[in-house]
């Protein structure tokens, strides 16, 4: 009886390790290109606008159960150019962090689609309008946004612990705009956010 132990051993280690190499960690890291598209929305009256554009940012899921996972997004400042009724004015960019709550429909398959919402905080910086319109109204904008935001994805396994990752999310964001200290209107820009990229569970 006791000469069969080691055989055992060894059965029962060969057995484990496939499912220990499956033991993913919490932490799940994206790098993804992402393609902002603008609705525009512009109550001023002045027909305000900003270029879309795709950039890269990074997000930092992680994961507190199995299907229940936090998602931190990243990316540096953006610049845009601002027009109204199409004629450039101005730049400026924004900084767009999201934080979103996740829930994960199938967390151990080779497609693993989710779901998430939470809350989108934006800085508006280096704010600059043309010489004659900076002297013709005198404009500003309230440098700070926060809004609801939501998203649909999906991770694909491609091998273990990496994946390629689609993601779509819609985010409140605007401003008000003012000229010479009083309120002009609401600009909304409410992006649409799709995006494309890899992913590495740790």
């Amino acid at each position: 009886m006791f000469k069969k132990i080691p055989a055992l051993a060894a059965i029962l280690a060969a057995l484990a390790a496939p499912l220990a190499q499956a033991e993913e960690g919490p932490l799940l890291v994206r790098v993804r290109a992402l393609h902002l598209d603008s609705a525009n929305k512009d109550s001023t009256g002045l027909g305000l606008s900003i270029n879309n554009k795709t950039f890269p940012e990074v997000d930092f899921s992680y994961f507190f159960a199995p299907n229940i996972a936090a998602e931190l997004i990243l990316t540096y400042p953006q610049k845009h150019k601002l027009y109204a009724n199409g004629s450039e004015i101005g730049s400026l960019k924004h900084l767009p962090p999201t934080l979103t709550l996740q829930y994960h429909l199938n967390p151990t398959g080779v497609v693993r689609p989710y779901i998430g919402a939470g809350l989108n905080y934006t800085n508006f910086s280096s704010v600059e309008f043309a010489p004659e319109v900076q002297a013709a109204l005198k404009p500003s904008i309230k440098r700070s946004s926060w809004g609801l935001a939501w998203q649909i994805g999906a991770d694909v396994e491609i091998t273990q612990g990496t994946y390629l990752n689609f993601d779509l999310k819609q985010v409140n964001l605007g401003t008000t705009v003012y000229s010479a200290g009083a309120s002009a209107g609401k600009f909304k820009v409410n992006p649409t956010l799709a995006s494309v990229g890899l992913g590495w569970r740790f």
